[in-house]
């Protein structure tokens, strides 16, 4: 949801017009900066809620003032507001994974004391489990998507305003094969990516009922449609593969320097090219606009993983999928383990395909994503030390490992254990209040 401008332009200031080959050549040329992994990054979302009674909505006026007091606090990672009045905390990219936690960890803890001042909290879940969607900002990037979004259902308004997140950026890899080389990375986002989806799983509910998904989150990606929300079909270099969506996907708005945004109806970024003038700085906004599971912004931003429980849980997602990718041996055997689940997700591009569908409706149940989850994790504990993680770190996954994966459970299932304990008469009542 970043309203950032994309990694994938340079000179942003630049008016000229674009045709469709430089298009092309721009998205191919940048959007996979290839080298060796050396950088690890995470941006981490929170659904704010009241301190002492969380099913209550927080007014626009709380969250303002919340926000301003935010703003006065000295942090090292950039933070910003999500439509719904969600916190985004961005990590710069660090040299080493635990460089990335200490930052991460330092921030959150000074952003969580300034929040319990104001009686507020951060809540890690996927999808805000009480109230209905219900925006917090009012500008025109906004008003345009919800306005785009609108015509795909609810499913839009939804996932702007109630959904949260761990994004995990990587590295492309070396521009050569192998287990760090940019095509295998590419491949293996794309389908360790719905392993990620089902242990990961922390969104069953939907303004207080569920869904019957473990991943509701991921379920409103695939409902807002392949070409704004899904990613290429994997046939081939990922460069001409990114390029080509990105020519096909339609462009979300056209922007005004005052009024409203105008939302063009199945205008394609090829069609504007051909029958208008689209400028870099156009191309730019336009990638902003596209929320692939797996989006290339010079590194990979892996967009799949639902925000997870406990003020520390967003570090297992980060350090299980830094460890897999990063670390030579594990990426080989990690890529063994999950080859044989590519074959459920044909011939359909992520997410709109059986595998990922799976993935995000029973999580951990679905027995080859439960055995393909067991092989990443230990592997990952394996790998996490040469990585220089710390025990904790390492304790940490660990303790998700036999918590969660062995037992072939999510935090959603913890969602739904309280929920059927709780009468829901009671439960309803109290959403209405």
């Amino acid at each position: 949801m970043s309203d950032s401008v994309s990694d994938c332009t340079d000179e942003t200031e630049s008016r000229s017009a674009l045709t469709e080959a430089e298009v092309e050549a721009l998205v191919r040329g940048i959007c996979f900066k290839t080298g060796p992994p050396r950088t690890v990054g995470v941006e981490v979302e929170w659904i704010v809620h009241e301190l002492r009674a969380p099913q209550l909505p927080v007014t626009p006026e709380r969250l303002e003032t919340a926000y301003a007091a935010l703003r006065t606090v000295p942090l090292s990672s950039p933070l910003t507001v999500e439509p719904g009045g969600q916190l985004e905390l961005s990590s710069p990219p660090a040299a080493s994974l635990m460089e990335c936690v200490n930052t991460v960890s330092a921030d959150l803890a000074a952003v969580r004391t300034a929040l319990g001042e104001q009686g507020l909290a951060l809540s890690g879940n996927g999808t805000d489990p009480w109230r209905t969607p219900r925006r917090f900002l009012r500008e025109p990037r906004y008003d345009a998507m919800e306005a785009c979004l609108d015509r795909t259902g609810p499913a839009g308004r939804a996932m702007m305003c109630t959904s949260a997140s761990v994004q995990v950026c990587l590295d492309a890899g070396h521009d050569e094969p192998g287990p760090l080389g940019h095509g295998r990375r590419w491949w293996l986002a794309h389908t360790l990516g719905a392993v990620l989806v089902a242990a990961f799983a922390n969104s069953p509910l939907l303004a207080g009922a569920p869904t019957g998904w473990r991943s509701t989150r991921q379920l409103l990606w695939m409902e807002i449609g392949a070409g704004r929300a899904g990613g290429p079909v994997l046939d081939g270099d990922p460069r001409t593969a990114w390029a080509r969506h990105v020519l096909d996907a339609p462009v979300m708005c056209l922007r005004r320097e005052s009024g409203p945004w105008e939302v063009p109806d199945r205008l394609t970024f090829r069609q504007w090219t051909r029958t208008g003038a689209p400028t870099r700085d156009d191309l730019d906004y336009h990638l902003t606009t596209l929320f692939p599971p797996v989006r290339p912004r010079g590194h990979l931003e892996l967009r799949m993983i639902d925000a997870q429980p406990g003020d520390d849980g967003w570090i297992v997602p980060l350090a299980v999928t830094t460890a897999l990718f990063d670390d030579p041996e594990a990426a080989e055997i990690v890529y063994r383990a999950v080859k044989p689940l590519a074959e459920r997700a044909q011939p359909l591009p992520a997410p709109h395909n059986p595998l990922w569908i799976d993935a995000a409706r029973y999580g951990l149940t679905d027995p080859e994503l439960h055995e393909a989850a067991v092989t990443c994790f230990t592997t990952a504990l394996r790998a996490l030390p040469r990585l220089g993680a710390t025990e904790a770190v390492t304790d940490t996954v660990r303790d998700y490992l036999e918590r969660y994966v062995r037992r072939g459970r999510t935090p959603a299932d913890d969602q739904l254990d309280r929920l059927r304990g709780t009468d829901t008469r009671a439960y309803g009542k109290d959403l209405r209040s």
